[in-house]
């Protein structure tokens, strides 16, 4: 009897060893004797002891932190940048069964492309289209580990460092645009005014008295204010009418 006990015992034992659980977001790569013999689903797998093995494959979408690397763009400067890619686990044979690390490897593949893909622009390009470059770093990377059993969703260029005196002289450059800019739109905004009082002018001189009425009114909206001292400038015409009428008198006393 207590042979029986401990042969039941004993399977007891060897049966909850071979239990494995599974869970839903994970897939179990199973092997026989060392060879692959397929994937367990999630839930509670018998695995025989000795004979079987299996690993487990996280599905979830996982986040990689690519660290700061130092690249040369086309023009020659040297800049440091880092980014984030994320990707997730199609099959989980494939990135348990073609590649060591499957971690490691899409990091290190990750980094080269980037520091690749950044010495084939120039800064300008760099700063102004992080977004293409990410997204040219997403393919490249997804199709070199599609035979990973990898899917890459998404690539983002978390930041671009540049050397101290290089971002001195882009803000110089900045600033110098911004004075060229606000030159311009003043030297518009005089050519404007410029052109407005020539056609006023023009429409003053070729109506006969509008000038002498402009005076006037000119003279009113002064007026207004007592404080105000005006200096009354007489109009060319009106002196020589007065020059005309004293000959007129001159003439007339002779």
């Amino acid at each position: 009897m207590e042979f029986i006990l401990g042969i039941l015992g004993f399977s007891l034992l060897i049966l909850l060893l071979s239990i494995k659980q599974i869970n839903q977001y994970q897939r179990g790569v199973r092997f026989t004797l060392g060879r692959y013999t397929g994937i367990m689903q999630p839930g509670w797998r018998i695995i025989i002891p000795i004979f079987q093995s299996y690993q487990k494959v996280d599905m979830r979408v996982k986040a990689v932190d690519v660290p700061d690397q130092k690249a040369i763009t086309r023009d020659n400067v040297s800049v440091t940048v880092n980014a984030v890619i994320y990707y997730r686990v199609e099959s989980s044979e494939k990135a348990i069964l073609e590649v060591e690390d499957f971690k490691y490897a899409i990091s290190q593949y990750a980094q080269t492309t980037m520091r690749n893909i950044v010495g084939e622009v120039s800064l300008d390009e760099l700063l102004a289209n992080r977004e293409k470059l990410a997204e040219r770093i997403r393919e490249i990377v997804d199709k070199e580990t599609d035979a990973w059993g990898l899917k890459v969703s998404n690539v983002e260029l978390k930041d671009v460092s540049l050397p101290g005196d290089m971002e001195r002289t882009i803000a110089k450059q900045a600033e110098a645009e911004r004075e060229k800019r606000a030159v311009i739109i003043n030297s518009e905004g005089e050519l404007a005014a410029a052109e407005n009082m020539a056609a006023a002018a023009k429409i003053l001189a070729a109506s006969d008295g509008a000038l002498h009425l402009r005076t006037l009114q000119s003279i009113n909206d002064l007026s207004s204010d007592q404080s105000n001292t005006v200096v009354f400038a007489v109009p060319l015409e009106l002196l020589k009418s007065f020059a005309g009428f004293a000959k007129y008198l001159n003439k007339k006393a002779e």
